[in-house]
């Protein structure tokens, strides 16, 4: 597999995606391989477009201008699932949900239900450290319009699939958004989880329990971290605390902090 100037190893297809995410032996080899893809013309030329036009306000940084890979431990009982990256948050940062209102709304949730080391994510290298819970893209190249086609979820979808599969521990999947709960379902499906028939509608709050080799696995829909989401109210700070207040009672892990800024329970 030939690799990139700054050594990631490159995919250029469909069919090479497959293959790629399939033969990661773990996270790390995995998160190279989805550093290195370009699959996706429509995507490839946008995220590098907005990395070298960048935003004025971050015209002094250099831009990740990839695909973002996830973040958090082999070990993790939950999985946040989302949409994609931000075209001037994980798409600059490197890190996905980083740098951005989505990020700063899902990492301070992720602190106050005892799964982060910090309640802020604005850079590698920053401090932060994620305990019990991976977070992912379904997609993992910042879209034009925040809109994936379905064909591009469709050819990202082994990168999720081959994720999950090596969280062996994995219980609990937070869903973020209608885009990302349509994209889950057929990798279950091809993990060999028997989903129910019709497909359960998404919903904030929505809970269902799928049943697979590795066990149950329950899925949590709720409302996507999106500024027009949270502007307006339609996802409150409370709404998303019980989402994985609950995702961590059903993985039994994690530990609530005290209030939104106070210190960790000892």
């Amino acid at each position: 597999m030939a690799a990139d100037a700054q050594g990631f190893p490159v995919t250029r297809s469909p069919a090479g995606v497959a293959r790629s995410a399939r033969a990661a032996r773990d996270l790390a080899v995995l998160d190279a391989r989805v550093s290195g893809c370009r699959a996706c013309p429509r995507l490839v030329a946008w995220r590098e477009e907005v990395a070298r036009v960048k935003r004025a306000s971050f015209r002094d940084e250099d831009y990740w201008g990839r695909p973002v890979p996830g973040l958090g431990p082999a070990d993790a009982r939950i999985a946040v699932v989302g949409l994609a990256p931000a075209a001037h948050g994980g798409n600059r940062t490197g890190r996905v949900f980083t740098g951005d209102r989505s990020g700063d709304w899902i990492f301070a949730a992720l602190w106050r239900a005892g799964l982060a080391s910090q309640p802020t994510s604005t850079h590698v290298g920053d401090g932060l450290e994620l305990t019990g819970v991976r977070v992912a893209a379904a997609v993992r190249c910042a879209p034009p319009d925040n809109a994936p086609t379905p064909a591009e979820r469709d050819t990202c979808s082994p990168w999720l699939a081959r994720e999950l599969a090596l969280l062996p521990d994995l219980r609990v999947a937070v869903v973020l958004g209608g885009f990302g709960w349509t994209a889950l379902w057929p990798v279950l499906a091809g993990a060999g989880y028997a989903l129910p028939r019709p497909r359960p509608a998404f919903g904030h709050g929505v809970e269902v329990t799928v049943s697979g080799p590795r066990g149950e696995l329950t899925l949590l829909g709720s409302y996507h971290v999106s500024q027009q989401n949270t502007f307006t109210g339609r996802l409150t700070e409370p709404m998303l605390d019980a989402v994985l207040a609950r995702a961590t009672e059903l993985a039994g892990t994690g530990g609530a902090h005290q209030g939104e800024s106070g210190p960790p329970r000892p």
